[in-house]
Protein backbone atom coordinates (compact mmCIF):
# COMPACT_ATOMS: atom_id res chain seq x y z
CA UNK A 1 0.00 0.00 0.00
CA UNK A 2 1.50 3.90 -1.18
CA UNK A 3 2.16 5.89 1.71
CA UNK A 4 -0.33 8.75 1.48
CA UNK A 5 1.04 12.05 3.34
CA UNK A 6 -1.52 13.97 5.01
CA UNK A 7 -1.91 17.83 3.48
CA UNK A 8 -3.18 19.60 6.51
CA UNK A 9 -1.82 18.87 9.75
CA UNK A 10 -3.58 19.28 13.10
CA UNK A 11 -1.55 22.32 13.72
CA UNK A 12 -2.72 23.70 10.33
CA UNK A 13 -6.41 22.90 11.81
CA UNK A 14 -5.54 24.75 15.22
CA UNK A 15 -4.53 27.75 14.01
CA UNK A 16 -7.50 28.16 10.75
CA UNK A 17 -9.04 31.36 11.47
CA UNK A 18 -12.45 32.05 10.02
CA UNK A 19 -13.12 35.22 7.64
CA UNK A 20 -15.37 37.71 8.03
CA UNK A 21 -18.62 36.87 7.10
CA UNK A 22 -19.23 39.51 4.46
CA UNK A 23 -15.32 37.83 2.63
CA UNK A 24 -17.30 34.60 3.26
CA UNK A 25 -20.25 35.37 0.93
CA UNK A 26 -18.10 37.48 -1.30
CA UNK A 27 -19.74 40.85 -0.32
CA UNK A 28 -17.07 43.37 1.34
CA UNK A 29 -13.41 43.68 -0.10
CA UNK A 30 -11.81 44.50 3.42
CA UNK A 31 -9.13 45.46 1.22
CA UNK A 32 -10.36 48.11 -0.59
CA UNK A 33 -12.60 49.23 2.96
CA UNK A 34 -9.87 49.65 5.43
CA UNK A 35 -8.17 51.89 3.16
CA UNK A 36 -11.30 53.57 2.50
CA UNK A 37 -12.48 54.18 6.22
CA UNK A 38 -8.67 54.53 7.95
CA UNK A 39 -9.15 58.07 9.30
CA UNK A 40 -5.78 59.88 10.86
CA UNK A 41 -5.63 60.22 14.46
CA UNK A 42 -5.28 63.62 13.97
CA UNK A 43 -8.56 64.00 12.71
CA UNK A 44 -9.83 62.54 16.07
CA UNK A 45 -13.68 61.63 15.76
CA UNK A 46 -13.97 63.52 12.14
CA UNK A 47 -16.11 61.27 9.72
CA UNK A 48 -14.65 60.23 6.85
CA UNK A 49 -17.29 59.90 3.91
CA UNK A 50 -17.75 57.63 1.23
CA UNK A 51 -19.94 57.81 -1.38
CA UNK A 52 -21.32 54.70 -2.22
CA UNK A 53 -22.39 53.04 -5.45
CA UNK A 54 -24.37 49.85 -5.97
CA UNK A 55 -26.97 48.34 -8.80
CA UNK A 56 -29.16 45.70 -8.83
CA UNK A 57 -31.36 43.87 -11.46
CA UNK A 58 -34.30 46.97 -11.35
CA UNK A 59 -32.61 49.91 -9.24
CA UNK A 60 -29.43 51.87 -8.44
CA UNK A 61 -28.41 52.84 -5.01
CA UNK A 62 -26.61 56.18 -4.04
CA UNK A 63 -25.33 57.09 -0.41
CA UNK A 64 -22.75 58.94 1.15
CA UNK A 65 -21.50 57.09 4.19
CA UNK A 66 -19.42 57.31 7.43
CA UNK A 67 -17.90 54.54 9.30
CA UNK A 68 -18.12 54.04 13.13
CA UNK A 69 -17.35 51.63 15.73
CA UNK A 70 -21.35 51.10 15.87
CA UNK A 71 -21.60 50.65 12.47
CA UNK A 72 -21.55 52.26 9.25
CA UNK A 73 -24.14 55.51 9.51
CA UNK A 74 -25.92 57.29 6.27
CA UNK A 75 -25.60 60.67 5.73
CA UNK A 76 -28.18 60.88 2.54
CA UNK A 77 -29.32 58.47 -0.12
CA UNK A 78 -31.05 58.31 -3.37
CA UNK A 79 -32.25 55.85 -5.35
CA UNK A 80 -33.36 55.20 -9.45
CA UNK A 81 -37.05 54.70 -8.34
CA UNK A 82 -37.14 57.86 -7.18
CA UNK A 83 -36.74 59.58 -10.55
CA UNK A 84 -39.97 58.91 -12.02
CA UNK A 85 -41.18 61.64 -9.68
CA UNK A 86 -38.98 64.18 -11.67
CA UNK A 87 -40.21 62.71 -14.87
CA UNK A 88 -37.81 59.61 -15.94
CA UNK A 89 -40.36 56.27 -15.62
CA UNK A 90 -38.24 54.20 -17.97
CA UNK A 91 -34.77 52.95 -18.44
CA UNK A 92 -34.06 53.37 -14.91
CA UNK A 93 -30.74 51.48 -14.74
CA UNK A 94 -28.46 52.78 -17.45
CA UNK A 95 -25.54 55.21 -17.86
CA UNK A 96 -28.10 58.23 -18.05
CA UNK A 97 -30.06 56.86 -15.05
CA UNK A 98 -26.39 56.81 -12.93
CA UNK A 99 -25.90 60.25 -13.47
CA UNK A 100 -29.09 61.31 -12.91
CA UNK A 101 -29.23 59.62 -9.50
CA UNK A 102 -25.78 60.95 -8.67
CA UNK A 103 -26.83 64.38 -9.18
CA UNK A 104 -30.00 63.87 -7.22
CA UNK A 105 -27.19 62.83 -4.18
CA UNK A 106 -25.39 65.56 -4.87
CA UNK A 107 -28.19 68.29 -4.34
CA UNK A 108 -29.82 66.60 -1.62
CA UNK A 109 -26.34 66.34 0.51
CA UNK A 110 -25.87 70.11 -0.22
CA UNK A 111 -29.64 71.14 0.56
CA UNK A 112 -29.35 69.51 4.00
CA UNK A 113 -26.33 71.16 4.57
CA UNK A 114 -27.60 74.35 3.60
CA UNK A 115 -24.66 74.96 0.79
CA UNK A 116 -26.85 74.33 -2.30
CA UNK A 117 -26.58 77.44 -3.18
CA UNK A 118 -22.94 78.05 -2.73
CA UNK A 119 -22.25 74.87 -4.86
CA UNK A 120 -24.36 74.54 -7.62
CA UNK A 121 -21.97 72.91 -9.63
CA UNK A 122 -22.06 72.28 -13.25
CA UNK A 123 -25.19 73.27 -14.40
CA UNK A 124 -25.10 72.15 -17.86
CA UNK A 125 -23.64 68.91 -18.82
CA UNK A 126 -21.33 68.99 -21.16
CA UNK A 127 -19.05 65.86 -20.87
CA UNK A 128 -16.22 67.35 -19.62
CA UNK A 129 -14.59 67.09 -16.54
CA UNK A 130 -15.63 68.86 -13.59
CA UNK A 131 -14.00 69.81 -10.69
CA UNK A 132 -15.83 72.05 -7.72
CA UNK A 133 -13.39 74.84 -6.90
CA UNK A 134 -13.49 76.08 -2.55
CA UNK A 135 -15.29 79.67 -2.21
CA UNK A 136 -14.23 82.00 0.55
CA UNK A 137 -16.83 80.40 3.36
CA UNK A 138 -17.13 76.77 3.78
CA UNK A 139 -15.11 74.05 1.72
CA UNK A 140 -17.07 71.34 -0.62
CA UNK A 141 -18.09 68.63 0.70
CA UNK A 142 -15.58 65.82 0.60
CA UNK A 143 -16.49 61.83 -0.05
CA UNK A 144 -14.48 58.89 -1.68
CA UNK A 145 -15.87 56.77 -4.40
CA UNK A 146 -16.86 53.16 -3.16
CA UNK A 147 -17.48 50.87 -6.21
CA UNK A 148 -17.61 47.54 -4.27
CA UNK A 149 -16.57 44.90 -5.69
CA UNK A 150 -17.41 46.42 -9.34
CA UNK A 151 -14.90 46.19 -12.13
CA UNK A 152 -13.58 49.30 -12.70
CA UNK A 153 -13.74 49.39 -16.55
CA UNK A 154 -13.49 52.30 -19.25
CA UNK A 155 -17.75 53.94 -19.34
CA UNK A 156 -18.67 51.08 -16.08
CA UNK A 157 -22.30 53.27 -14.63
CA UNK A 158 -20.23 53.68 -11.66
CA UNK A 159 -18.79 56.42 -13.27
CA UNK A 160 -21.96 57.87 -14.56
CA UNK A 161 -23.04 57.94 -11.01
CA UNK A 162 -19.48 59.54 -10.02
CA UNK A 163 -20.06 62.08 -12.98
CA UNK A 164 -23.77 63.38 -11.78
CA UNK A 165 -21.90 63.68 -8.29
CA UNK A 166 -19.51 65.57 -9.64
CA UNK A 167 -21.78 68.07 -11.78
CA UNK A 168 -23.56 68.65 -8.38
CA UNK A 169 -21.47 69.72 -6.39
CA UNK A 170 -19.34 67.66 -4.55
CA UNK A 171 -15.92 67.25 -3.91
CA UNK A 172 -14.67 63.29 -5.12
CA UNK A 173 -11.11 62.78 -6.01
CA UNK A 174 -11.32 61.48 -9.34
CA UNK A 175 -9.32 61.17 -12.89
CA UNK A 176 -10.91 61.05 -16.26
CA UNK A 177 -9.45 57.75 -17.19
CA UNK A 178 -13.02 56.05 -16.37
CA UNK A 179 -15.24 58.35 -18.08
CA UNK A 180 -17.54 56.86 -21.20
CA UNK A 181 -15.79 58.41 -24.03
CA UNK A 182 -12.18 58.17 -23.10
CA UNK A 183 -9.83 57.17 -25.79
CA UNK A 184 -7.04 54.21 -25.13
CA UNK A 185 -5.25 55.42 -28.09
CA UNK A 186 -5.64 59.16 -28.04
CA UNK A 187 -5.38 59.58 -24.38
CA UNK A 188 -7.66 61.94 -23.77
CA UNK A 189 -11.62 62.75 -23.16
CA UNK A 190 -13.89 62.63 -25.73
CA UNK A 191 -16.60 65.26 -24.36
CA UNK A 192 -19.11 64.40 -27.28
CA UNK A 193 -19.15 61.13 -26.66
CA UNK A 194 -19.21 61.50 -22.96
CA UNK A 195 -22.06 63.77 -23.36
CA UNK A 196 -24.11 61.45 -25.47
CA UNK A 197 -24.42 58.98 -22.82
CA UNK A 198 -25.49 61.42 -20.20
CA UNK A 199 -28.26 62.11 -22.23
CA UNK A 200 -28.81 59.04 -23.62
CA UNK A 201 -27.48 59.01 -26.72
CA UNK A 202 -26.47 55.16 -27.15
CA UNK A 203 -29.83 54.37 -26.36
CA UNK A 204 -30.99 56.49 -28.90
CA UNK A 205 -28.84 54.85 -31.30
CA UNK A 206 -29.72 51.59 -30.20
CA UNK A 207 -33.87 52.43 -30.43
CA UNK A 208 -33.14 53.58 -34.19
CA UNK A 209 -30.97 50.67 -34.94
CA UNK A 210 -33.71 48.14 -33.76
CA UNK A 211 -36.24 50.30 -35.39
CA UNK A 212 -34.85 50.08 -38.79
CA UNK A 213 -33.60 46.03 -38.66
CA UNK A 214 -35.78 44.45 -36.46
CA UNK A 215 -38.97 46.29 -35.67
CA UNK A 216 -40.75 43.31 -33.78
CA UNK A 217 -37.79 43.30 -31.33
CA UNK A 218 -37.81 47.07 -31.01
CA UNK A 219 -41.39 46.77 -30.20
CA UNK A 220 -40.56 44.04 -27.53
CA UNK A 221 -37.57 45.69 -25.97
CA UNK A 222 -38.86 49.91 -25.71
CA UNK A 223 -43.01 48.62 -25.29
CA UNK A 224 -42.70 50.81 -22.52
CA UNK A 225 -40.63 54.00 -24.26
CA UNK A 226 -43.82 52.94 -26.84
CA UNK A 227 -46.49 53.21 -24.39
CA UNK A 228 -45.24 56.71 -22.75
CA UNK A 229 -44.50 58.22 -26.51
CA UNK A 230 -41.07 58.14 -25.79
CA UNK A 231 -38.34 58.45 -29.18
CA UNK A 232 -35.54 58.26 -29.63
CA UNK A 233 -35.61 61.87 -30.90
CA UNK A 234 -37.21 63.66 -27.69
CA UNK A 235 -34.77 61.47 -25.24
CA UNK A 236 -32.48 64.19 -24.87
CA UNK A 237 -34.39 66.97 -23.73
CA UNK A 238 -36.34 64.39 -21.31
CA UNK A 239 -33.25 63.57 -19.94
CA UNK A 240 -32.86 67.87 -19.71
CA UNK A 241 -36.41 68.06 -17.71
CA UNK A 242 -34.96 65.71 -15.60
CA UNK A 243 -31.88 67.47 -14.75
CA UNK A 244 -33.64 70.43 -13.82
CA UNK A 245 -36.86 68.82 -11.92
CA UNK A 246 -33.65 67.42 -9.73
CA UNK A 247 -32.32 70.83 -9.46
CA UNK A 248 -35.17 72.25 -8.47
CA UNK A 249 -36.70 70.18 -5.44
CA UNK A 250 -34.18 67.27 -5.00
CA UNK A 251 -35.65 67.01 -1.24
CA UNK A 252 -36.08 63.58 -0.38
CA UNK A 253 -40.32 62.42 -0.78
CA UNK A 254 -41.93 60.90 2.56
CA UNK A 255 -43.89 57.45 1.38
CA UNK A 256 -47.43 57.83 2.10
CA UNK A 257 -48.70 54.61 4.04
CA UNK A 258 -52.26 54.28 4.36
CA UNK A 259 -53.32 54.39 8.29
CA UNK A 260 -54.05 51.05 10.03
CA UNK A 261 -57.49 49.76 9.50
CA UNK A 262 -59.44 50.41 13.25
CA UNK A 263 -59.33 47.02 15.45
CA UNK A 264 -62.52 45.81 15.83
CA UNK A 265 -63.10 44.52 19.76
CA UNK A 266 -65.12 41.33 19.51
CA UNK A 267 -65.04 41.42 23.34
CA UNK A 268 -63.34 38.65 25.49
CA UNK A 269 -63.68 34.89 25.22
CA UNK A 270 -63.92 33.38 28.41
CA UNK A 271 -63.39 29.68 28.84
CA UNK A 272 -64.13 27.94 32.17
CA UNK A 273 -62.38 25.26 33.16
CA UNK A 274 -64.07 22.33 35.35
Amino acid sequence: MAFAKAQKSKAYFKRYQVKYKRRREGKTDYRARIRLINQDKNKYNTPKYRFVVRFTNKDITAQIISASIAGDIVLASAYAHELPRYGLEVGLTNYAAAYCTGLLLARRVLKMLEMDAEYEGNVEATGEDYSVEPTENRRPFRALLDVGLVKTTTGNRVFGALKGALDGGLDIPHSEKRFAGFGKDSKQLDAEVHRKYIYGGHVAAYMRTLMEDEPEKYQSHFCEYIKRGIEADNLEELYKKVHAAIRADPNQKKSEKKPPAEHKSYGQCIMWLN
